[in-house]
């Protein structure tokens, strides 16, 4: 596990590790070539990596999870679909979440939005329980979109989950945004695109608060 962890969780000689750039989107706050070396490093880790390591990592903490769920969701690797939900429904460890909930946008189907609204539908609820809600929401809005479906809905209209969870004061279309933001990102930079996508993350920067790169 440790090699692992070296070589995927927190590689190279930055001081600032992979996980962390992927934590809430910070990566994409990074100066860019600083940012251009992220993007060609994960995309080429996401191509490379074997599902037995994914599944190793997957079995781990929340560091090695969250990364996991990165690549898994950079690749499009659908196969991992039913345990990222499993590990999303149990919300065992912090942050994780985030990284399952960007797999199964970036996944596109209707049974990651499935996952997610059953997910929302356990978890909004629990008021105390301030969990990757808003991550799952801008994902779910994102996959409505998609489908041109409407399964957020129940949530959001007046008297709702949302209204009645610990979210309730955030706006659920900024997540959605950030979420497509990422999708588009993973994308690009697997599709050799990266450079015509690159003005998007300007302007959404220009437009985030200072030293904080995502909506959380």
């Amino acid at each position: 596990m440790s090699k692992l962890a070296h070589r995927y969780v927190h590689p190279g000689k930055d001081d600032v590790r992979r996980y962390l750039k992927l934590l809430h989107g910070n990566f994409l706050a990074l100066p860019e070539p600083v940012f251009r070396s992220f993007a060609g490093s994960l995309a080429k880790d996401a191509r490379e990596i074997t599902d037995d390591d994914l599944r190793v990592l997957l079995d781990s903490e929340w560091r090695a999870r969250l990364t996991a769920a990165w690549l898994i969701g950079m690749d499009r690797r659908t196969q991992h679909r039913e345990q990222l939900g499993e590990l999303l429904l149990e919300s065992e460890l912090v942050y994780a979440g985030q990284g399952y909930c960007f797999a199964l946008a970036r996944f596109g189907e209707r049974r990651d939005a499935e996952i997610l609204t059953a997910y929302l539908h356990r978890w909004l609820p629990e008021t105390n329980c301030r969990y990757n809600q808003d991550t799952a929401m801008g994902a779910l809005l994102h996959l409505d979109e998609v489908h041109s479906a409407e399964r957020a809905a129940r949530f959001l209209g007046p008297g709702g989950l949302w209204e009645r969870s610990a979210l309730a004061g955030e706006n659920p279309v900024r997540h959605k945004q950030h979420m497509q933001l990422l999708c588009e990102f993973a994308s690009s930079c697997m599709g050799a695109g990266l450079a015509q996508w690159l003005p998007k993350r300007r302007q959404f920067l220009d437009s985030a608060d200072v030293g904080q790169a995502g909506p959380g």
